[in-house]
């Protein structure tokens, strides 16, 4: 930061500590503690403590690391198998780290189980160092790029998440960055569901507690350092819904893992409550009337506009009726409120077909079970049609 000539000048020593008192007073927006809950899929924040104030991150940073690493690999620039150099820069971080010699070599899956399981500050500046040229080169484009996606309160300073007082983010803006990793890099998201590797000859084991001991967590980082206090992000996914809880400045690993499960408990109880019990209105659907529904418009019918999946086309009925019974169940969240159509279409030779098919949803929804189906190689057409009447409703 530039000083004026006259701060500069030795008679005006009060001028100059009153502007280092100013440089060394927190940030206005900063407050140690702050939390969030989210949904992954939808967006939807289920608990909001101080989500946009400004706190020290530590190594919940490595998240940022890792993108760019994923990214990396995901414009094939580099593999699981290439090696990265150690510096001398490198080697002689401070814990928590693995201590990789000077002049030694880490494959990049090594790297990526060492930043996640050990939080290894060598292992994110050998990272940093390989991908960006320096470790401040590397903070530069890892601000760069969390603008990009949406981090609009972050900076980074270094690669690891040791304190540096001008390295900040909030509980929002880590909250992001974990959903774009699930969603931009699902071929890798499994790496976070570890809890230790071997390294030269060494077992490492995760510092990350609640992925071990909360059902359906699926990981993802731990951070600590003096400034921050105890930080955690944790993903967990029951009943098809996978939530991201962010939480700062925990007084203890143990408070913090404790407070993290109870803010979880929570909102999966809301989402219980407030959600449409699907399997009751699968058993009280007319298999007979929505397998012979007319495909013609009805005089007078709605015509408004809707979105609709189609996910299979089979010989009979039956499986058709326990496609859809398996999907509505699946992806409750997103379905709760679909209408449901078996479409007989005859064939050449008089043969019948039978569509199955989800409608009366969002274009979101759609193309977000489509997404997902496909994932687990289920086809699935979103298609966008004029609407007949509501069908099947339980």
């Amino acid at each position: 930061m530039f000083l004026s000539p006259i701060c500069l000048n030795y008679k005006n020593l009060l001028c100059l500590s009153f502007f280092l008192v100013l440089c060394l007073t927190p940030h206005p927006s900063f407050g140690k503690y702050a939390s969030i809950v989210i949904d992954s899929q939808s967006g939807k924040i289920h608990h909001s403590v101080n989500a946009d104030t400004r706190n020290y991150p530590a190594s919940l940073t490595k998240l940022m690391t890792l993108y760019l690493l994923f990214d990396a690999m995901d414009r094939k620039k580099i593999n699981m198998s290439t090696k990265f150099k150690v510096s001398r820069k490198a080697a002689i971080q401070p814990a928590s780290k693995i201590g990789l010699p000077i002049g030694s070599r880490i494959t990049v899956k090594n790297a990526i189980n060492a930043l996640i399981i050990k939080s290894a500050n060598d292992v994110a500046t050998v990272v940093a160092e390989n991908l960006g040229g320096s470790e401040r080169r590397f903070a530069l484009i890892m601000t760069h790029k969390a603008r990009k996606i949406g981090m609009k309160k972050t900076i980074f300073r270094n690669a690891s998440g040791l304190s540096h007082r001008a390295q900040m983010s909030t509980a929002r803006d880590m909250a992001t960055l974990a959903n774009r990793i699930i969603k931009d890099f699902p071929q890798y998201y499994h790496f976070f569901s570890r809890t230790q590797f071997s390294y030269n000859g060494r077992v490492y084991r995760t510092h990350n507690k609640v992925l071990k001991t909360y059902k359906g967590a699926e990981g993802m980082k731990t951070g600590y350092i003096r400034a921050s206090g105890y930080n955690l992000i944790t993903t967990a996914r029951k009943d098809g819904t996978r939530l991201i809880g962010v939480i700062f400045g925990g007084d203890s690993a143990r408070s913090r893992d404790r407070h993290m499960r109870t803010l979880l408990n929570r909102a999966y109880t809301k989402i219980t409550n407030s959600r449409e019990r699907p399997a009751s209105r699968l058993a009280s659907l007319n298999w007979k009337k929505v397998a012979n529904i007319q495909t013609k418009p009805k005089t007078g019918a709605n015509q408004s506009l809707f979105w609709g999946i189609q996910v299979g086309a089979f010989y009979s009925v039956k499986p058709a009726k326990k496609l859809i019974v398996k999907i509505l169940t699946k992806y409750k969240t997103l379905l709760s409120a679909a209408d449901i159509r078996i479409m007989p279409i005859r064939k050449p030779g008089y043969q019948i077909l039978y569509r199955a098919r989800i409608e009366n949803i969002n274009m979101g929804s759609a193309y977000s079970v489509c997404r997902l189906l496909k994932k687990n190689s289920q086809p699935c057409i979103p298609f966008r049609m004029k609407i007949i009447s509501r069908v099947a409703q339980g």
